[in-house]
């Protein structure tokens, strides 16, 4: 089979941030005008999304890592932790934050995930604190600053609830990312990332079971969007974001990821007709420099470095 050539794997990898960041949008009017439970839509999601990536690895790649990786008690465990307190968490908080808030806010919090990171690995001393970790740790703080308050220290412009699960995705990432690099050196990231979907799924299925669903309130143009969340918002963006890997570096995908809080950012502005101020303007780009920044790094510490490849492989949103 032939590698794809590096202007595919550019095209691929800015798809799939486009579409990582219009599935955020999307979810929002979901959410907002025709009011579809956070719940059920991350569970379908989920579920529907997992399946497909597995069904990709069946037939596209090597097939017996989809079962293979049950067979290890020990790496059985960490699939089901992994799927509960990393991908379950990441796409709960995450959702949610885009229903109490919006998209651009919610997507550009979560984004905070590899400042987290930094920071856990000096508290853990498996890094020293660099004149560059510096600046991306100040870009970050000053970024979230005007992008929650829009210069006004009196109020915060974004609903309190939208910063609080922000945050807490904020959190779930930097955990989704740092406890899926052992199983990232066993297994391939499709076969990692379906069952993860898949079991947070199932889980959240307990407390709101798909099926338990008023359909017939549900529009056409509310599937429509709904399909567009779950296939290309969802499978697409990563699988795209996948196969990029094979003719792009990862800090070449990492930089060029950059464009899904851009996305997100501008269809939230443009299509929703969210307000956006002057002073959040400042912040998102602040934001933004600091994931570019953190892209560009080529001195990071050898731990540092792992942990943002890894993020950089299995990207989800």
């Amino acid at each position: 089979m032939n590698r794809p050539t590096r202007r595919t794997g550019i095209f691929l990898v800015l798809t799939g941030a486009i579409f990582w960041g219009i599935g955020g949008t999307v979810a929002q009017k979901l959410f907002q005008q025709y009011e579809i439970d956070v719940n059920w839509l991350v569970s379908t999601r989920l579920l529907i999304a997992g399946f497909l990536l597995l069904t990709v690895q069946f037939f596209g790649k090597d097939r017996s890592q989809v079962f293979g990786v049950w067979k290890n008690r020990r790496t059985a465990v960490q699939l089901i932790t992994f799927g509960l307190l990393g991908m379950l968490a990441v796409q709960y908080t995450y959702m949610a934050s885009i229903k109490y808030g919006n998209a651009a806010v919610a997507t550009l919090l979560q984004y905070l995930a590899p400042v987290m990171i930094i920071i856990y690995l000096i508290l853990r001393k498996q890094t020293v604190l660099s004149r560059r970790d510096l600046l991306t740790v100040s870009l970050a703080l000053i970024g979230c600053f005007f992008l929650l308050t829009n210069g006004s220290i009196s109020q915060l412009s974004v609903p309190t609830l939208a910063i609080v699960w922000g945050v807490l995705s904020g959190l779930a990432l930097a955990f989704y990312t740092l406890y899926a690099v052992p199983l990232l050196k066993q297994y391939d990231s499709l076969v990692i990332v379906g069952w993860a979907m898949t079991i947070g799924g199932l889980a959240l299925s307990f407390i709101h079971p798909p099926w338990q669903m008023d359909f017939t309130s549900i529009t056409l143009e509310s599937y429509l969007y709904l399909l567009f969340v779950i296939i290309f918002g969802t499978m697409f963006a990563f699988w795209f974001y996948i196969e990029s890997l094979q003719s792009l570096s990862p800090k070449e995908t990492s930089l060029l990821g950059s464009f899904e809080p851009l996305a997100a950012v501008l269809t939230t502005v443009f299509w929703l007709r969210e307000p956006f101020g002057l002073f959040q303007w400042v912040g998102t780009a602040c934001i933004i420099g600091m994931i570019l920044l953190l892209a560009l790094n080529k001195t990071s510490s050898s731990n540092t470095n792992q942990s943002l490849k890894n993020e950089n492989s299995f990207r989800v949103s």
